[in-house]
């Protein structure tokens, strides 16, 4: 009797875990000031013919397997050439052999396609062509490939095919507005970082001049990295007496600061500018 009762207990309480068929994986990705995080079922191919078989031509997919393929934007981010507000959307594709047309949809809570597809949840659409892969790609897999301050593609891979899907942002805007909303009262890192992404970003060099002086100026101590940005600034305005006295500057206290990498990207640089040295290709 304690037998059966044991076994009656245990056959109620216990539960048996397996592996899932289609693993799950959530991936983040930050471009310029967007976060950006993907969740998505992965399927394996186990010998099946993928695109144009197990994936039909010219259906809605799902875009892997079981719940939605979701993918949430914390900041608005331009997609297909539309804006699309922050937020979660589900991603659906329709495959063919050279072009799928990939949608982002409102309603992200779907098990699958949705049993009625509703036109006016689809906030944008893009077109992206098949690359043919050399290989195959046994389990499904999207990837954020080619990211940049500005843009990322959203990769798809599987069996021999890859999808890239190009998503924009706003990050230079965004950087903007914040440079604008503080410059009424900026402090010496707000000049520093407003004059170093007008640097990298290519943007009104003489204005990076102006606020990396500035930057200087108001700081209460010398820094070497920032009289590091004033020498690249000044040599990309093209004033070079002005790049070397500044890298010159840098080289001195980075060699108080012992920063040995300082030391040497402030020498090469003077050589250059000195034309001792050819810049590297």
């Amino acid at each position: 009797m304690l037998t059966f009762v044991f076994a009656l207990s245990f056959s109620v309480n216990a539960q048996i875990e397996s592996p899932q068929a289609s693993t799950s994986q959530t991936i983040n990705q930050t471009v310029g000031l967007t976060s950006v995080e993907l969740s998505y079922s992965r399927p394996s191919m186990k010998g099946r013919a993928i695109f144009g078989g197990l994936v039909p031509y010219d259906k809605v997919w799902r875009t892997g397997a079981n719940a939605n393929t979701k993918i949430t934007f914390d900041k608005d981010v331009t997609i297909g050439g539309k804006e699309v507000k922050a937020g979660t959307y589900a991603i659906f594709t329709k495959p063919n052999a050279q072009v799928w047309e990939v949608y982002f949809y409102s309603d992200s809570s779907n098990w699958g396609t949705p049993g009625e597809w509703d036109a006016t949840k689809v906030v944008a659409t893009v077109k992206a062509n098949v690359v043919p892969m050399p290989m195959n790609v046994e389990t499904f897999t999207i990837t954020f490939d080619d990211v940049t301050n500005d843009s990322v593609n959203l990769g798809i891979n599987w069996e021999n095919v890859y999808v890239a899907i190009p998503l924009s942002f706003m990050t230079d805007s965004q950087v903007t507005k914040s440079i604008e909303s503080v410059m009424n009262g900026p402090s010496s890192g707000d000049y520093y970082t407003a004059a170093v992404y007008y640097l990298n970003a290519d943007k009104d060099i003489k204005k990076a001049k102006t606020w990396i002086d500035k930057a200087i100026e108001m700081r209460d101590k010398p820094a070497f990295w920032y009289y590091r940005q004033q020498s690249l600034i000044y040599a990309k305005a093209g004033d070079k007496k002005g790049a070397i006295k500044a890298a010159k500057e840098s080289l001195k206290l980075a060699k108080e600061a012992g920063n040995d990498d300082y030391v040497a990207l402030n020498t090469e640089s003077i050589s250059v500018w000195e034309g001792k040295k050819e810049i590297n290709k």
